[in-house]
C-alpha cells in the first residue's frame, strides 16, 4: 500500500523553479530518508506532501487520495524544525505538550477524558519520558525535548511519521538514541517513516530507502542501490562513504 504518492510536481515561486518533475512513492513500513545539499527543495517537499503549500503542478496522494481531498489528518505525525525552536520559559509540562497532539484534532469542546489520558501516557512510555511527565519542558535536555515532541506527534496513532531535521543541535550519542526510537517506532509500531536530515553517518544504519534531491530527483530508491548510484557519486563526492559503510553494499 502506498503511504505517498508524489507524480510529476513542480515547485516555483514567481520565474524561480524551487522543484522540478518530482516523482515518487513511499510504501506502508518504509523509513525514507530526504537527503540533499543546503537548498535542494527538501523542506519545500514535505510542506507540498503535508498539503502546507500548493504545487504549482502535479498530483500528491495521501493513503490512495488526492491531496484535495484527504481529511485523515489523523494518520499523520509531524515534527517541524522549529519544534524544538520555542521559548524555554514557556510554562508547560510534558503531558500538556503531549495532550496538545490530541486537542488540536479535537472539535469544541476541547477537553482531555480517560481515553485520551491512557494514550498520552502510552505515547510518552513508548518514547521512555513518562517518568518526565510532570517537569517543565524547558527544563529537559534537548534530546529528552526531542522525545516529547516525538510523543506529541505519535498520541494521536498516526500510520506515517514525518520529521524535518529533528536532530539540530543535538550531540552524536543523543542522535542515536534518537533515531534508535525511530526505529523502534518503524519496526514494532510499523509506523512509516519520512525524515529529512543531515545526519548521514547515523541515520544510514536505519533507512530503507533514499530519496536524494538537487531541485529533482537525483536519486530515489533503496539503499543498497543509492550506495551504487554514480550520479549520486557526482553530488557527495568522497562524502558518500559516509552512507555507505561495506556492510551496507
Amino acid at each position: 500500500m502506498n503511504i505517498v504518492e508524489v507524480k510529476n510536481i513542480y515547485y516555483k515561486i514567481s520565474a524561480t523553479k524551487i522543484l522540478t518533475d518530482i516523482s515518487l512513492n513511499v510504501s506502508k513500513g518504509d523509513f525514507l530518508a530526504i537527503l540533499g545539499q543546503n537548498g535542494s527543495g527538501k523542506t519545500t517537499l514535505l510542506r507540498l506532501i503535508l498539503g502546507l503549500i500548493s504545487p504549482t503542478s502535479g498530483v500528491i496522494k495521501l493513503f490512495g487520495k488526492r491531496l484535495e481531498e484527504f481529511n485523515e489528518w489523523h494518520k499523520i505525525g509531524y515534527v517541524p524544525q522549529k519544534a524544538v525552536n520555542f521559548d524555554q520559559s514557556f510554562p508547560a509540562t510534558v503531558e500538556e505538550i503531549v495532550s496538545m497532539g490530541l486537542l488540536s484534532k479535537k472539535r469544541f469542546p476541547k477537553i482531555i477524558n480517560k481515553k485520551d489520558k491512557e494514550r498520552i501516557k502510552k505515547s510518552l512510555k513508548d518514547v521512555e519520558m513518562y517518568d518526565f511527565r510532570d517537569r517543565r519542558i524547558g527544563d529537559l535536555s534537548g534530546g529528552q525535548q526531542q522525545r516529547v515532541f516525538i510523543a506529541k506527534a505519535i498520541v494521536g496513532q498516526p500510520e506515517v511519521l514525518f520529521l524535518d531535521e529533528p536532530t539540530t543541535g543535538i550531540d552524536n550519542l543523543t542522535q542515536k538514541r534518537f533515531y534508535d526510537l525511530l526505529n523502534k517506532l518503524n519496526k514494532e509500531k510499523n509506523i512509516t517513516i519520512i525524515l529529512i536530515t543531515h545526519d548521514i553517518a547515523t541515520v544510514t544504519n536505519y533507512i530503507n530507502k533514499v530519496a536524494f534531491l538537487s531541485g529533482k530527483i537525483v536519486f530515489y530508491g533503496t539503499h543498497k542501490d543509492f550506495c551504487r548510484s554514480e550520479e549520486v557519486f557526482k553530488y557527495l563526492g568522497e562524502d558518500k562513504h559516509f552512507l555507505c559503510t561495506p556492510d551496507k553494499i
